[in-house]
């Protein structure tokens, strides 16, 4: 099997990062970019150079679905160590492991610290847990890879107190416009649903406060999917089993072919194939389906139980993102949640890395109630607002930097002059990251013309370092020619060549430091 490019260049990241003496890294997908069969080819790799390794998971579903993918993908076989099969005397150079079997620490002693050379973890995003410790620190020395779709920010910090680096990141926005995952057009619905009540516990909403908040609700989204739905292949995703029957009922009055599936289904393998093949056309679950389903003719997702956890939003969106024949796009149905908590999970989610633009994007669609829009558009609209409302604050904070006649250009500043997004909404990950700049770092930047004390963190000195670096060898402005040029009133001279900056200054200088009549800065265009 042939991997397509971004798996492919994931599996040569990942295999750099161990070579490089980096032991644990993560790999980051978003749902439908084939995950597995990526961890299957750098399984396949492990195994010609003589490793043994393990595939860990915390449920069957899994397990079984990484066993066949390797077995179709590379035609190797694996052995189980799960309840009462074990991988003991098998000549299998590969196991794949419950570990709630692996966690008992007399399965565990039967294996030496260096039975395992390589160890994957499939939905790293739960190996933080005792669980997965016990057997993680049980095998020190072997080589650790955490595959697992794109996870929040908090997920994404707890993460980076285990992993020591992010081998590779495929972004959902990426994806889609290289057309390995379907266009997603989010429709707010203008029902305002009342989540005060709803209380919190380990870090998301309370499912059965969610449920009770919900249950009035349940007639009015009956209604409007109704609208929408009707033509559509949909699961939605409800708080609790009894509100899933409840709402599976309701839909079935309103004419729609809506069946249930729930942990405790005996007859969930056939609803699952009945939903697939066309006899219902709706499939209602309390958080079943989240992982290792799938169901690539979903075409509308219903998220009627609201979360904080980004990736879990991502999960449940994710069983609909998948291509298929005739779908031209993914419906994704968001409802005004009345919280007074700001962090929960909206369509902006998805595709927003700067939490700015998220807020701006989620007010941008609630005013576009009723009227579906694609999420890339949004994201792009909503950014544009974000900088058009940081380059009205930014001009005061100019005309107070040039008062004060400083020698430096302030970090904001330059991040807006080049437009960059991926500076202005760092997020430090990683424990070095973290750390404040280290002396160098400081000296170099205030070199360059950066002022280095407003950067908090190694990780952000470090890519603007990087950034600058980049920026000298395109031939691209200076941080002085910025602060010059910009304190002059031109605008985004971060974007310009270098010798168009200098030319310029030239010709202000040689005019006796004024700027020549011919000249108006606001409208001077750099290229």
């Amino acid at each position: 099997m042939e991997l397509r490019p971004y798996q492919q260049e994931a599996k040569d990241a990942i295999f750099e990062q161990w070579d490089s003496g980096v032991k644990k890294t993560l790999l980051v997908l978003p749902t439908g970019c084939g995950k597995t069969i990526v961890f299957a080819k750098v399984t396949e790799d492990c195994v010609r150079k003589g490793d043994r390794v393990l595939i860990l998971a915390h449920r069957g579903e899994l397990l079984e679905q990484a066993a066949d993918k390797i077995q179709k993908s590379t035609g190797l076989g694996c052995a189980v160590e799960k309840a009462e099969l074990s991988c003991r005397g098998s000549w299998f150079r590969i196991v794949v492991g419950s570990v709630q079997t692996l966690m008992n620490s007399k399965r565990l002693s039967q294996f030496s610290e260096n039975y395992f050379d390589t160890i994957i973890i499939d939905e790293a995003h739960h190996c933080i847990s005792d669980s997965y410790q016990r057997v993680l620190k049980h095998f020190p020395d072997a080589n650790v890879l955490g595959v697992t779709a794109t996870p929040d920010r908090g997920d994404m910090r707890n993460l980076g107190q285990y992993f020591e680096s992010l081998a590779y990141e495929y972004t959902l926005p990426k994806a889609i416009k290289e057309g390995y995952l379907s266009p997603i057009k989010a429709l707010t619905i203008p029902l305002k649903i009342d989540m005060i009540g709803v209380g919190v516990q380990a870090g998301d909403f309370k499912v059965g406060d969610i449920s009770t908040a919900l249950d009035p609700y349940l007639e009015s989204i009956a209604q409007e999917m109704e609208k929408y739905c009707r033509d559509k292949k949909t699961v939605v995703f409800l708080p609790l089993v009894k509100t899933s029957q409840k709402f599976r009922d309701l839909l079935n009055e309103h004419g729609f072919q809506a069946a249930e599936v729930n942990g405790g289904s005996d007859d969930r393998a056939q609803i699952l194939k009945d939903f697939e093949d066309g006899r219902y056309n709706v499939l209602c679950n309390s958080m079943l389906l989240t992982e290792g389903w799938d169901c690539p003719s979903v075409d509308c997702i219903v998220v009627l139980r609201p979360t904080k956890v980004r990736s879990l939003y991502c999960q449940m969106v994710g069983r609909g993102t998948r291509l298929s024949s005739g779908k031209d796009h993914l419906l994704l149905l968001d409802f005004l949640w009345h919280t007074e908590r700001h962090e929960l999970c909206h369509p902006a989610s998805l595709i927003c890395e700067n939490e700015e633009v998220a807020r701006k994007m989620t007010e941008n669609l609630e005013k576009s109630a009723g009227c579906p829009v694609d999420i890339e558009e949004a994201e792009k609209t909503a950014t544009e607002d974000v900088v058009a409302q940081r380059e009205e604050a930014l001009a005061k904070q100019l005309a107070e930097m040039k008062r004060r006649k400083k020698k430096l250009v302030d970090p904001l500043q330059f991040e807006m002059s080049i437009q960059a997004e991926d500076l202005s909404g760092y997020v430090p990950a990683f424990g070095w990251e973290m750390a404040p700049p280290s002396d160098k770092q400081k000296n170099t930047l205030e070199k360059l013309g950066i002022l280095p004390d407003q950067i908090e963190n190694a990780g952000k000195a470090a890519k603007i370092l990087d950034r600058l670096d980049k920026r000298h060898q395109e031939g691209l402005t200076t941080p002085k020619q910025i602060r010059f040029l910009e304190g002059r009133g031109f605008q985004h001279v971060g974007t310009w060549q270098f010798e168009t900056a200098r030319k310029l200054i030239d010709r202000i200088a040689a005019n006796g430091w004024r700027i020549p009549s011919d000249i108006i800065p606001q409208e001077y265009k750099g290229a």
